[in-house]
C-alpha cells in the first residue's frame, strides 16, 4: 500500500509489524480526499450560506403567516406555523455556528420571502420551500461526506429529518384546506 498513515501519531513502543498488519489496512477504507485535516471547500461553505439564507427566509415567512392569518382554518394552522418558524430559526443558528467554525462568514440576508394572500397559497409556498430545502440539504450532506466533514454531515442529516417532517406537515395541511 503506497499511502502513509495521515497525521496519525503512533506511540513509539508500537512495533512496526503491528502498524503494518493492523493499521495500514484501514487506509483503504478512508475516502481518497482524506488527508488528515480536511477543510471545508468553498463549494460547501457557499451551500451552507444558501441554507442559512433559506432558513432565515422561511422563519420570517412562517412567522408572518402565523401573525397575519385569521379565520377558522387559519386558527388551526397558526400554532403549527409558529412552531415551525422557531425551528427554522434554530436551524439557521446551528448552520451559522458551523459555517463560522469552518472559516466562513454567515449571511444575514434571507432568500426571497413569499407570504401569500390566501391560506392555501401560503401553505403551498411553504411546502415548496421545504422541498427546496430537502434538495439543498441532501446536496450538502453529500458534499460534506465527500470532504470527510462528519460533523457537518451529521448536522445536516438531523436538519434534513426535521425539514422532511415540516414538508409532511404542510402536505397534511393542504389536504385539509
Amino acid at each position: 500500500m503506497s499511502r502513509e498513515l495521515p497525521h496519525i501519531t503512533i506511540h513509539p513502543q508500537v512495533p512496526t509489524s503491528y502498524q503494518n498488519r493492523f493499521l495500514k489496512p484501514f487506509l483503504g477504507m478512508l475516502p481518497e480526499a482524506f488527508n488528515g485535516d480536511c477543510m471545508a471547500s468553498k463549494e460547501l461553505l457557499e451551500l451552507m450560506n444558501k441554507g442559512i439564507a433559506r432558513e432565515i427566509q422561511v422563519a420570517i415567512q412562517y412567522m408572518w403567516q402565523h401573525v397575519m392569518w385569521r379565520g377558522v382554518k387559519g386558527f388551526a394552522v397558526q400554532g403549527e406555523l409558529e412552531k415551525i418558524a422557531v425551528a427554522e430559526m434554530k436551524h439557521a443558528e446551528k448552520i451559522a455556528e458551523r459555517l463560522f467554525y469552518l472559516g466562513g462568514i454567515p449571511t444575514t440576508k434571507p432568500a426571497p420571502i413569499f407570504v401569500g394572500e390566501t391560506l392555501k397559497e401560503m401553505i403551498e409556498a411553504d411546502k415548496e420551500a421545504e422541498e427546496e430545502a430537502i434538495t439543498l440539504y441532501k446536496e450538502i450532506v453529500e458534499c460534506a461526506r465527500k470532504e470527510c466533514d462528519e460533523t457537518t454531515n451529521r448536522i445536516f442529516r438531523e436538519i434534513l429529518e426535521e425539514e422532511e417532517a415540516h414538508h409532511d406537515t404542510f402536505i397534511s395541511l393542504l389536504e385539509e384546506i
